[in-house]
């Protein structure tokens, strides 16, 4: 017999062939019973499993008339080779080698971790044969029992060749034990799993997530794998890696993933080509954490060929995940906090000089306006954008300034507003209504809080009938002011001067405010005073 390992061409005379391995093999017995040539036979194999190494061991378990060691270094290879050969057939009452493999792999579950591990491996090289045996299956349902187990019975860190039960148990039990040596006792298997292909690990991820396996946990590992794996892989197999993790995280509960990982994770992503796909649930699950976000985080350089600073349609993907993404209930807290986020975006690349008008803009409305509770951070950077791109056409200003909440907008800002010449005079005077409604709506709710104390119950209609008149009396003043657009110099002094009136009624106001308190105080007491007269006279 004679083995050439480039094609696995075994030549072998037809008396050795149908004595020895003819009678093991079903698959040579059936091959050298067509043959017409008495002298010799040429038998080629071009995907014999485990190739000429893995023939061979075949060969002395014909050769030692059915005796060989099946360990778990072998048996795969030993299993593979008896289905390809259809070697079920016993001769002379021994036990044949299929049989004998798969009662080799029913007691998978009294394996050491080491041995499954090597198992493992031996898996990543028959993929194919492997899964369709099952083996593999019965492989990584064993793998992750035992994690099961030994993520409840605390293991031990310090090996990664466990004894015979798989793990070491820890037994130090103490409440004072540190927070590191508690993690680590978590994750000591992360490194003897790293070895594995990413398909295995999908595979065990998989099994993992269905068995319902801490999701931090997994998450981790998917993490400590990727930054594993990138020290020696090429271009090609860095996107491999990096498509497995992020779809095995994408299966995770979003609450259970870190961001900054995930961010990490988004800066390797921009320097390979990985598919779209990935990419999209990549960006998924970062918008759904943008809360947790930091400015750093966001200041993405934009793709090469562009002239804008930073990736804002990136953010704005991610804005999109946030709000209408995985079907998380967005709280008024969250946000907020991301709108507080995107503030400070906003003001970053405001300066940027290629920055499009449309961008900036879309940034501006990418959240609700109820998620803010002031418009000044917006208002400056809208400021800083208009400084920088002088030339914008007046359409183009306005659509900008419509995005503007003014009632949103502090005295002093309105007051900057009123004064600034980068703004449409539109705005100003939008401005300075805004401030107007604002006092009337102060003095008309002194004038109520009055109204309300001496008749109650007529509170809610007379309200709602001030804020009718106000909304009228606001259409034609705005209307009014529009008019005289024209001439924008006294316009713009003439705001100024009934805008230092606004500041000056405020304070007027106030005082109001605080003597109408004292009134309302002084007729609690009297009250009071007046129930409990009858009860001292009886």
């Amino acid at each position: 017999m004679a083995l050439v390992l480039l094609f696995l061409e075994i030549t072998m005379s037809t008396i050795f062939a149908k004595k020895i391995v003819g009678s093991y093999s079903g698959r040579l017995s059936k091959l050298f019973g067509k043959s017409t040539n008495a002298k010799r036979n040429k038998v080629v194999f071009h995907d014999f499993p485990g190739g000429a190494e893995n023939f061979e061991l075949v060969s002395r378990f014909c050769y030692n008339e059915g005796k060989i060691d099946v360990n778990p270094s072998n048996i795969l290879f030993l299993y593979s080779a008896a289905q390809f050969m259809e070697m079920n057939t016993s001769v002379s009452g021994t036990c044949n080698l299929l049989e004998k493999t798969k009662k080799s792999i029913e007691e998978i579950s009294y394996w050491t971790w080491s041995d499954l591990l090597v198992a493992l491996k031996h898996c990543q090289d028959l993929q194919p044969i492997a899964t369709f045996s099952g083996v593999l299956e019965k492989c990584l349902d064993s793998l992750v029992g035992r994690l099961a187990i030994t993520s409840e019975a605390s293991p031990c860190a310090s090996t990664s060749s466990p004894d015979s039960s798989g793990f070491r148990l820890s037994c130090d039990s103490r409440s004072t034990e540190s927070l590191k040596n508690s993690f680590s006792r978590a994750t000591w298997w992360f490194e003897d799993l790293s070895v594995l292909s990413p398909d295995l690990i999908g595979m065990l991820i998989e099994l993992m997530v269905s068995r319902k396996y801490n999701h931090v946990m997994i998450s981790r590992f998917l993490f400590h794998y990727q930054k594993s794996k990138f020290c020696t892989a090429s271009s090609d197999e860095k996107c491999k890696v990096l498509e497995i993790v992020i779809d095995m995280l994408y299966t995770l509960d979003p609450i259970s993933i870190s961001c900054k990982n995930l961010f990490g994770i988004l800066r390797v992503v921009l320097s390979l080509k990985i598919g779209k796909s990935c990419r999209n649930k990549l960006e998924s699950m970062i918008g759904s954490q943008m809360d947790q976000a930091t400015l750093d985080n966001l200041l993405i350089p934009s793709p090469y060929g562009s002239t804008y600073l930073y990736d804002v349609n990136l953010v704005l993907r991610f804005l999109k995940a946030f709000r209408h993404g995985g079907g998380w209930q967005l709280s008024p807290m969250r946000m907020k906090k991301v709108a507080s986020l995107i503030d400070l975006y906003i003001a970053e690349v405001a300066p940027d000089p290629c920055l499009k008008s449309s961008k900036f803009l879309a940034l501006l409305v990418a959240l609700p306006d109820s998620a803010r509770d002031s418009w000044d951070e917006l208002y400056h950077a809208m400021d800083i954008y208009l400084e920088v791109h002088a030339g914008l056409s007046e359409e183009e200003k306005m659509k900008i300034c419509c995005a503007l909440n003014y009632e949103k907008l502090s005295t002093e800002a309105c007051m900057h507003l009123s004064q600034n010449a980068r703004f449409p005079s539109k705005s100003t005077v939008q401005a300075l209504i805004s401030q107007q409604l604002k006092l009337k709506n102060l003095l008309q709710g002194t004038n109520n809080t009055k109204l309300y104390t001496d008749s109650p119950l007529n509170f809610n209609d007379i309200q709602g009938k001030a804020k009718k008149d106000e909304a009228t009396k606001q259409v034609v003043l705005y209307s009014g002011r529009l008019d005289i657009s024209a001439e924008n110099e006294k316009l713009r002094a003439h705001l100024q001067r009934m805008q230092w009136r606004v500041v000056e009624l405020e304070k007027v106001c106030k005082k109001m405010q605080t003597q109408m308190a004292k009134i309302m105080k002084s007729k609690v007491s009297s009250h009071s005073a007046a129930r409990s007269l009858p009860r001292l006279c009886s």
